[in-house]
């Protein structure tokens, strides 16, 4: 029987150690991943090799909202990811699953409610709560978006998901320790993708995805 490989990506030791007794007892076979930022998902994605699913946090280091998901689908279109967050919102959720989630498991379920979840996801199914009507259209803009977004490259998205924090060129180099004309070839590629004409306008667009409904206390 073949092993389910899983990643856990949250920024919360705490929380990923619990997640990971909960599948355990349900899936003692399964390979389970921890990952505290979205460097460390891709390096266990290049690591690992086949994965059968990720389990995404909205909120970790240096991804902001949904611009996490956007790049984990974009990057690995053939790997279900999960998001799994504090946020119950309906309007979250729809957002999620319209982006490109297998599934939605708020932190708030219980252990038999996450088992149930990853099980479906792993099955080829939507999981989301049972209480949560998916009836509503979505936002045409942010799902636009979305679209630009995904043509990004990894290291493209890496670059804009810094200017959202407000880092400059400098910041951005240091960090990911390439030239600053890198950088600067980075965002100018950013801007016609995106097909705008400043970073703001970048920062902006980026935004625009989360809209009304991504703030940090609700994630």
């Amino acid at each position: 029987m073949a092993i389910d490989r899983i990643i856990i990506a949250d920024d919360h030791p705490l929380f990923r150690d619990a997640l990971k007794q909960i599948l355990m007892r349900d899936m003692p076979g399964a390979e389970l991943i921890e990952a505290g930022d979205l460097e460390e998902v891709t390096a266990a994605m290049e690591k690992a090799g086949e994965t059968d699913l990720i389990l995404l946090d909205l909120k970790m280091p240096g991804v902001q909202g949904f611009s996490g998901l956007i790049y984990l689908r974009a990057q690995y279109p053939g790997v279900p990811v999960a998001v799994i967050s504090a946020s119950e919102e309906p309007a979250i959720i729809r957002r999620a699953i319209s982006l490109g989630a297998s599934g939605f498991i708020p932190k708030s379920a219980s252990a038999e409610e996450m088992q149930r979840a990853v099980r479906a996801v792993l099955e080829g199914e939507l999981a989301v709560p049972a209480d949560v009507s998916m009836d509503v259209d979505d936002d045409d803009a942010a799902r636009g978006t979305a679209r630009l977004l995904s043509t990004l490259t990894p290291q493209q998205m890496r670059v804009l998901m810094m200017l959202r924090e407000g880092l400059l060129n400098k910041q951005i180099a240091w960090k990911l320790g390439v030239s600053e004309a890198t950088i600067k070839a980075h965002v100018s590629a950013i801007l016609q993708k995106l097909k705008v004409e400043s970073r703001t306008q970048a920062v902006i667009a980026a935004s625009r995805v989360d809209g009304e409904l991504i703030t940090p206390d609700r994630l």
